[in-house]
């Protein structure tokens, strides 16, 4: 029933419990690199995790709920155990990526390749 409500209802994932939701983020390409930025406001580099398993892209963490004295009339705020996927592009340069926390912005770079470069063969009698 979880899951239903949260792909029935926009933004629900994350209102639902034991439902993981996904961040907002955008994906940059650039001419060097691909870069992801994923809204993760009020969160510590320690509370996310940042993880490349063959070609995905994963990344995990937990928004606890705030301890209230009174009643909660609205909550749009997202809470919970979030998921962010992606499938990695074949150019990607897994060994390279890179993460920064700032600001409650989640900046992940993923480098390109180099592209091959033609080398000589020499050719021996």
């Amino acid at each position: 029933m979880g899951r239903l409500w949260a792909s029935a209802v926009p933004g629900g994932g994350g209102l639902v419990p034991d439902v993981p939701w996904e961040p907002a983020g955008d994906i940059e390409e650039t001419d060097d690199a691909y870069v992801l930025e994923l809204d993760l406001p009020g969160l510590r580099k320690d509370q996310v995790s940042v993880e490349v398993l063959d070609s995905e892209l994963a990344v995990h963490g937990e928004v606890k709920e705030k301890e209230r004295t009174g009643v909660v009339r609205r909550q749009t705020r997202r809470v919970g155990q979030f998921d962010y996927r992606m499938s990695l592009p074949a150019d990607a340069d897994a060994e390279r990526i890179s993460a920064e926390l700032t600001n409650g912005v989640l900046t992940v770079h993923v480098p390109r390749a180099e592209k091959a470069k033609p080398r000589r063969i020499e050719i021996t009698s």
